[in-house]
């Protein structure tokens, strides 16, 4: 039988890929260690990196130039009750903004930097109502039209009664508005479900409108299609502005830094990847451990190895000790004695370094 050139091209690149995965099989564990990763200090890396020359600068300003043309446009779009959602490569912050500040300046706009880590949205959404009571006393549009148990919509500690006040439609024009601007809609403060859900049921409310930006390929992932199509009512815009995110990136630790809780947990992490998913789950139970008994020396072998022989980690000593030799090769896990003389494991992270490393290995 005959074999033209493109199956023994096909059969010699199958041929190599199951060779290249026996001799993988066959190596010798990895012997990287955290102290093996080349980092800097943090500072020295920012400062590097804020010198670094902006390229096409002419083309770049007259691109994003190009986009305030379409300002009458996204206001139009906002009175018609869509919201808005920038996309695409480069920091949208000093675009946004100048849309808010410029073409925006007969509406109140309010400001949620979603790449910050964490974020108080019952907060926003008191502030909202706040906002909103204030310009309808302004306007001379109260009582008749807002029923009383909405008087004072700010001092209620319930997100239904805030989010129905902001929803409330006894307003004269269809038109009047407070804007919500959201950078980084998708940041870490902002991509848990809840929060996700509260804000799309701000952005359904008669008097809300969002503009927002993006920057994870997948963010879309984050809204279900009554979210897309009801809620958010998104109207999607390409915006390239190739512009540094110098303002998001403070806030997010470098992975060539050192010196930082964050920078130790992403080492850390790096590590651990490189670990079997059996091996991991064993180094979660030793971290939920050390977590939940601050006091104690570590976490006993024999209970490290009962807990992981319950949830069918380890079928025996031998390979939980094959795990722990991992361990401490990486320098995650160290053996310390404690005062009844019972060997216990403890790693060498600090409360908020080994929460932060936890979170990354459940996601």
């Amino acid at each position: 039988m005959e074999i033209n050139d493109g199956e023994e091209e096909d059969f010699e690149f199958s041929r190599n890929y199951f060779l290249a995965k026996e001799l993988a099989g066959s190596g010798k564990k990895s012997t990287r260690k955290i102290s093996d990763i080349n980092v800097v200090d943090e500072q020295e890396l920012r400062a590097a990196a804020a010198n670094i020359e902006l390229k096409h600068e002419k083309e770049i300003n007259t691109l994003v130039n190009s986009y305030k043309s379409l300002y009458p446009k996204w206001v139009f779009e906002l009175g018609c009750g869509f919201g808005l959602l920038m996309y695409g490569f480069g920091s949208k912050k000093v675009l946004i903004e100048d849309f808010a500040s410029t073409a925006l300046t007969e509406y109140s706009v309010v400001v949620i930097n979603g790449y910050l880590q964490s974020i108080n949205l019952k907060q926003v959404v008191i502030a909202l109502a706040e906002i909103w009571w204030e310009e309808l006393k302004t306007k001379r549009r109260t009582p008749s039209g807002v029923s009383s148990k909405f008087q004072q919509p700010f001092n209620s500690q319930s997100m239904d009664d805030l989010l129905a006040f902001l929803h409330e439609s006894d307003v004269e024009e269809n038109d009047s508005f407070v804007c919500i601007v959201v950078h980084n809609i998708d940041g870490p403060g902002l991509r848990d479900s809840e929060s996700q859900q509260y804000l799309a049921r701000l952005a359904s409310c008669s008097h809300i409108r969002i503009v927002a930006s993006i920057d994870n390929v997948n963010a879309p992932l984050l809204w279900d299609k009554k979210m897309v199509h009801t809620q958010f009512n998104w109207f999607w815009y390409h915006v390239p502005t190739f512009a540094p995110y110098n303002v998001e990136g403070i806030f997010f630790p470098l992975i060539l830094a050192h010196s930082s809780t964050a920078q130790s947990a992403k080492t850390a992490a790096i590590v651990l990847q490189s670990l079997t998913p059996n091996a991991q789950s064993v180094f979660k139970i030793l971290a939920e451990y050390q977590l939940s008994h601050p006091d104690e020396e570590g976490m006993p072998v024999d209970a490290l190895y009962t807990t992981a022989r319950e949830r069918f980690l380890v079928s025996s000593q031998v390979t939980l000790n094959s795990h722990l030799i991992e361990f401490k090769d990486h320098e995650l896990v160290k053996t310390r004695r404690n005062s009844d003389g019972q060997d216990c494991l403890h790693i060498p992270l600090a409360v908020d370094a080994l929460e932060k490393l936890l979170s990354e290995i459940n996601q």
